[in-house]
């Protein structure tokens, strides 16, 4: 075939300004990448960018006598370049029952939401904020690091290291006593897997982390914005008790507290959960 005329002009219109495909064809991977000079300077920009951030974590996180690692800087990485508004954060799928309303504002909500399968692990610390935010570390390495894949029944398969995926909102299981008056020390963090992967589950490296299929429930949900800490996560529960008409068609002593930013956020955008009586 002759490839003659398949020609774009390289410059100001003299003949030997000419590029074939062949030439086109010729031109070899390496030679189309960056310079090495100019990888380094992007490997560089990567790492003092890192490093803003993961100092930005320990600053946020010190006021909650928590410690972030050095290994969180790749993790807090991409999900921070993934997140940054030019990407899409999947939200829990869920069917609106009904809506209550005061003054303009609303109440609560009443949702349906599907059976589903999350990545959950049960962390024991001193505080409800220790709990989270070392319980989010370790699903925030699931995430971006060290899971793999689990089935191939989709046709496809996970890699070791993929990024599977954020999605909205993560939540904490947290349990009371009966008045209400305090949080067990057992908190459960659970991220929702990504639709793309309700199928074939990502396997956790982490033997702590387990993958559950939790049932369809009916939940009623309250915003709060805020910080979460036992103080506030005890005032939503009873503000939410005292909106709904029959709090008893509730579990009485498990709540879900969802957050819609991480723990390091400076305004945090939340719910409250109850959960209806099977």
């Amino acid at each position: 075939m002759d490839r003659g005329g398949c020609r774009m002009n390289g410059g100001g219109g003299g003949g030997g300004d000419l590029i074939t495909l062949e030439d086109l064809e010729s031109v070899s991977e390496e030679q189309l990448s960056d310079s090495p000079e100019e990888e380094q300077e992007e490997e560089e920009e990567d790492e003092e960018q890192q490093g803003r951030l993961l100092q930005y974590w320990r600053d946020v996180a010190r006021g909650h006598q928590v410690e972030v690692p050095t290994d969180m800087a790749e993790p807090i990485h991409q999900i921070t370049t993934n997140n940054d508004g030019a990407h899409t954060r999947e939200q829990v799928p869920f069917t609106l029952i009904t809506r209550k309303d005061k003054c303009g504002e609303v109440v609560f909500e009443k949702r349906h939401y599907e059976k589903a399968h999350w990545a959950c692990i049960t962390v024991h610390e001193d505080t409800y904020e220790q709990s989270i935010c070392y319980g989010f570390m370790k699903i925030m390495r699931y995430i971006c690091q060290q899971n793999s894949a689990e089935g191939l029944s989709a046709g496809w398969c996970v890699s070791a290291g993929s990024y599977l995926g954020m999605t909205i909102p993560i939540v904490t299981v947290v349990r009371t006593d009966e008045m209400h008056t305090s949080l067990s020390r057992a908190v459960t963090v659970a991220y929702y897997l990504p639709s793309m992967h309700q199928s074939d589950r990502p396997r956790p490296y982490d033997p702590e982390i387990l993958i559950e299929q939790w049932p369809a429930a009916v939940v009623y949900t309250r915003a709060f914005t805020g910080a979460t800490n036992e103080l506030t996560i005890i005032h939503q529960i009873n503000r939410l008790a005292e909106a709904l008409d029959h709090p008893a068609v509730c579990v009485s002593d498990s709540f879900i507290v969802a957050g819609y930013t991480n723990p390091a956020a400076a305004h945090r955008q939340n719910e409250i959960w109850f959960l209806e009586r099977p």
